[in-house]
C-alpha cells in the first residue's frame, strides 16, 4: 500500500535487567499499565503477582531517563487462582484487573488503598477462558471460552450479550477501535467478524497465508485502539501474526491490501506500543545452527527496524511501558526488561535544540526551536515532516508536499525557526544531512547536493514570492550512485536519474566541507570531494553501516552498523598495495549515538547502552551512567540532552534535561583518582554526579 515518507521509530534495543520468579515458576503472561506502571505477571499454579518499578529515591543527581536506578516498589501475591493463569488484562479506565485460570475461574481485582483485592469472581464451570478484552471506553468486556461461548460484560459485572458459536474452538478476540466490531479467532486459524452485538458479518481475509499449506494457529491478534492518535490518517492498526511467521498489518477489517509480513520465526505473541507506531513480534529464530529468542520490530507500514536476541528458552510473553522506552518479556521463569531506543526527529545548532513530535488529535508535527541558553522557544507546525537535521547556523527539514505532486522540500531555517532557503527536489529523501557549506539528500539510488552556502538569504515574506521549485544551475548536482562522477558541473539538474534502479541501494549518508561519504547496504562506502563532487575512492567494510559520521578534519569514519556495532574506518591510510582506506582496532557493541569533537579529530563520545564514553584515539576513559543523546562535543566540553524525558512533554522543556560535561576537569580527575567510583561528571545545568552501575538483578520472595 501507498504510504508517506517517515523516520524509523525504534533504532536499537537493549537488555539492562532481569526480575527472577519464585521456585523457578514458569510464567505464561504479561501486562503492563500503561498509565500507572503497575506490570501483571501470571505463571504455572496460579502464579499471580503485580510488581511495580519506579526510579529510585534518594541522593541528588542520580542518573534519569532509562539509566536511571529502580527500585521494586511493589511485590504483591494475589491469591485466589489454583490452575495456570492463562489470561491477565487490565482496564486502564478504570484501574482494574482481570484474570483467568485453566479452570475457568475469573478475578475481577480492584486497587484498595495502595493493595489489589478480590471484587468479583466467576466460574462458568464447562470450559477454559482463551482470550479477555476490555474496549477502548473500559465499559465492556468479551470473554471467549474454548468451547465456543462468547460473554459480553459490564464494568459493573452485568452480563450484556452472550452467544454460543457452535463448532469454534475460540482462541482470541478483539474490540475495533470505536468498539462496533468484534473480531474472533479460532483454532483453526480462521478469523470471524462479528458486530457488537453478537451478530456475524464474514471472514477476515488472510492475505499473509496464500499459499500456505497445512494448519496454522493464530499467535496474536492486536487492534491498536488510537487513544494516542496514529502516526498518519488512516494507517494501519490491525496486526494479525501466525505461528508459522506471516503476518499482516491492515487499515481495517476489511482492507484489501494489507502489510504482508514473513518474519521467519516462529511467533509466539504480538504487542503494539503505545502510539501504534511500532509492533513488535516475539517468539524464536534460527541463526546459524541455534536457536534464539527474539523480538522483531516493525513500523505500521512493514519496516523491520531491529530484531533483539534473549536469553533463555520458552519466550511466553510481551507487553510494552506505556512511555514506549521500555518492553517486558517472560522468558521461562524470568521477567526480561530491554530499553527501547527511539530515533527521534532533532537536532542542536546554535545554543538551540529543534524537535518533532504530533499532538494525539492532530496530523501535522509540531517542531519546537527552543533556545537552551534564554530557554526561548518558537514552534511550528510542518505538514508531512519527514526528517530534521543541523549543523553549526542552521537545521534542516525535510517535508513532502501535500499536492499530490510526489515533490519534496528541503527547507533551510534559523534558530528562530524561520525560513531562510529552500529547494523542492523530485525524488523521496530517504536520508539527508547538512554540513557547514552543502545539504545532501539521497533516495535509494541517487545523491542530491545543495552548495547552499553560496545561496542567497532571503526573509521569510520574500521567499514566499521568489522560490522555485527547480533547482538553481551551478549551485545544486545530482547523480546517480553508480556513476564516477569526475567533477565537471553538469548544466541541467535531471531527477530522471533518480528513477534508475541500482542493485547495490544507498543506506546512510554524511558529509563535511571537504568530503561526502555514501553507505551502501553491501558496505561499500563511496567517498566524493566537496564542492566538486567527483568520486574520490572506495572502501569495502565487512557490515552493513546505518549510521556514519565523518572526524572534524575528514580523515575517520565512524561507522554504526544495523547491529549496533560501532567501527572506525581510516579513510586516509596509505596501504602497502598502494590502496587508501584501513579499518581500525575499535569494536564496541550496542552504540546508539556518537558525536565527533569538532576541534579535535581524535576526540569522540559515545553512548553505548546506558553509558557515555569519550575516546581519545582509541582509548576510552572512564564511563558515566547516563541515558543521554549528545548535542554536540567543542571545546573540550561534552554537551547532552536528555531526549527521552523531554519528549514526554515535549512543550515544557526544563534546564535541567541540559547537561555538560567538561573534559578538561574530568581527565585532571581521573588522573587524581583514576579507581575511584567518581567519574568527575560536571553539569552547569545542576545535574550533580553520577555513578556507574552495573545491572539490576531482583529475586522475588
Amino acid at each position: 500500500p501507498s504510504k508517506m515518507t517517515f523516520r524509523r521509530e525504534a533504532r536499537s534495543s537493549s537488555l539492562f535487567n532481569l526480575i527472577a520468579i519464585p521456585n523457578d515458576t514458569r510464567l505464561r503472561c504479561l501486562s503492563w499499565h500503561a498509565g500507572q506502571g503497575w506490570i501483571v505477571c501470571g505463571g504455572e499454579d496460579g502464579l499471580l503477582k503485580v510488581l511495580k518499578l519506579e526510579p529510585a529515591q534518594g541522593s541528588e543527581g542520580r542518573a534519569r531517563g532509562l539509566a536511571a536506578p529502580s527500585n521494586l516498589s511493589m511485590n504483591q501475591t494475589l491469591e485466589g487462582h489454583n490452575g495456570n493463569i492463562q489470561v491477565v488484562v487490565w482496564n486502564e479506565v478504570h484501574h482494574k484487573l482481570t484474570t483467568s485460570d485453566q479452570n475457568g475461574l475469573i478475578v475481577v481485582w480492584m486497587l484498595h488503598k495502595g493493595l489489589w483485592y478480590e471484587e468479583m469472581i466467576n466460574n462458568r464451570n464447562k470450559s477454559v477462558v482463551r482470550d479477555m478484552r476490555w474496549n477502548r471506553e473500559g465499559l465492556k468486556i468479551c470473554i471467549v471460552y474454548e468451547d465456543g461461548a462468547v460473554i459480553v460484560g459490564s464494568v459493573e459485572g452485568n452480563r450484556i450479550w452472550g452467544k454460543d458459536l457452535r463448532g469454534m474452538q475460540l482462541t482470541h478476540a478483539q474490540w475495533s477501535p470505536d468498539s462496533k466490531v468484534i473480531l474472533f479467532g479460532n483454532s483453526k486459524g480462521e478469523i470471524h467478524i462479528y458486530d457488537s452485538h453478537g451478530t456475524y458479518n464474514s471472514k477476515l481475509v488472510l492475505h499473509c497465508l496464500v499459499g500456505v499449506t497445512g494448519v496454522v494457529k493464530i499467535a496474536g491478534m492486536e487492534w491498536y485502539s488510537g487513544v494516542s492518535g496514529y502516526v498518519e490518517p488512516n494507517c494501519p492498526c490491525l496486526a494479525v501474526a501466525f505461528d508459522n511467521g506471516r503476518a499482516q498489518i491492515m487499515r481495517h477489517e476489511l482492507d484489501n491490501d494489507p502489510v504482508k509480513l514473513d518474519t521467519g520465526m516462529a511467533v509466539e505473541c504480538i504487542c503494539w506500543n503505545r502510539t501504534g507506531s511500532i509492533l513488535a513480534l516475539a517468539g524464536s529464530q534460527v541463526f546459524g545452527d541455534k536457536e534464539f529468542c527474539t523480538v522483531q520490530f516493525y513500523t505500521a507500514f512493514g519496516e523491520n527496524l531491529h530484531t533483539l536476541k534473549v536469553p533463555g528458552k520458552q519466550l511466553s510473553a510481551l507487553t510494552w511501558e506505556g512511555s514506549g522506552l521500555k518492553i517486558a518479556l517472560g522468558v521461562g521463569s524470568y521477567i526480561y526488561f530491554a530499553n527501547i531506543r527511539h530515533d527521534y526527529q532533532w537536532g542542536y545548532f546554535s545554543n538551540t535544540l529543534v524537535y518533532a513530535f504530533r499532538k494525539p488529535d492532530k496530523v501535522e508535527h509540531c517542531v519546537i526551536f527552543w533556545n537552551t541558553s534564554s530557554g526561548d522557544k518558537y514552534a511550528k507546525t510542518v505538514k508531512n515532516l519527514v526528517s530534521i537535521s543541523s549543523c553549526k547556523d542552521f537545521c534542516l527539514l525535510v517535508t513532502k508536499l501535500d499536492d499530490g505532486s510526489g515533490q519534496y522540500t528541503l527547507l533551510l531555517c534559523n534558530a528562530l525557526g524561520t525560513p531562510v532557503d529552500s529547494r523542492y527536489i523530485e525524488m523521496e529523501p530517504s536520508f539527508a544531512c547538512i554540513c557547514h557549506t552543502h545539504i545532501v539528500a539521497a533516495s535509494k539510488t541517487a545523491l542530491y547536493v545543495w552548495h547552499y552556502r553560496t545561496s542567497s538569504r532571503l526573509a521569510a515574506p520574500e521567499l514566499t514570492h521568489t522560490l522555485s521549485r527547480k533547482g538553481r544551475e551551478g549551485q545544486d548536482r545530482l547523480i546517480h550512485v553508480d556513476d564516477h562522477p569526475s567533477g565537471i558541473t553538469e548544466s541541467t539538474v535531471d531527477f530522471k536519474k533518480a528513477t534508475m534502479l541500482t542493485a547495490d541501494t544507498i543506506c546512510c549518508v554524511c558529509a563535511s566541507e571537504k568530503s561526502l561519504v555514501v553507505g551502501r547496504i553491501s558496505g561499500t562506502l563511496q567517498r566524493y570531494s566537496l564542492p566538486k563532487l567527483a568520486l574520490e575512492s572506495k572502501h569495502i567494510i565487512k557490515c552493513r553501516p546505518h549510521c556514519i559520521a565523518l572526524n572534524s578534519n575528514s580523515t575517520r569514519l565512524s561507522i554504526i552498523d544495523i547491529n549496533g556495532i560501532l567501527s572506525l574506518y581510516d579513510l586516509e591510510k596509505r596501504n602497502s598495495d598502494g590502496s587508501l582506506g584501513s579499518q581500525l582496532r575499535l569494536e564496541r557493541k550496542e552504540v546508539w549515538n556518537l558525536k565527533w569533537a569538532e576541534d579535535n579529530p581524535d576526540l569522540f563520545a559515545i553512548m553505548e547502552k546506558t553509558r557515555m564514553y569519550i575516546f581519545r584515539g582509541l582509548d576510552p576513559e572512564e564511563p558515566v551512567v547516563s541515558s543521554s543523546h549528545i548535542c554536540q562535543f567543542d571545546a573540550m566540553e561534552v554537551r547532552s540532552v536528555l531526549l527521552d524525558e523531554v519528549m514526554k512533554d515535549p512543550e515544557n522543556p526544563t534546564d535541567d534535561m541540559i547537561s555538560d560535561m567538561d573534559i578538561k576537569v574530568r581527565t585532571y580527575t581521573s588522573i587524581i583518582g583514576k579507581h575511584t567510583s567518581n567519574p568527575g561528571w560536571i553539569s552547569s545545568r545542576a545535574c550533580g554526579h553520577l555513578n556507574v552501575a552495573g545491572p539490576l538483578y531482583y529475586s522475588l520472595r
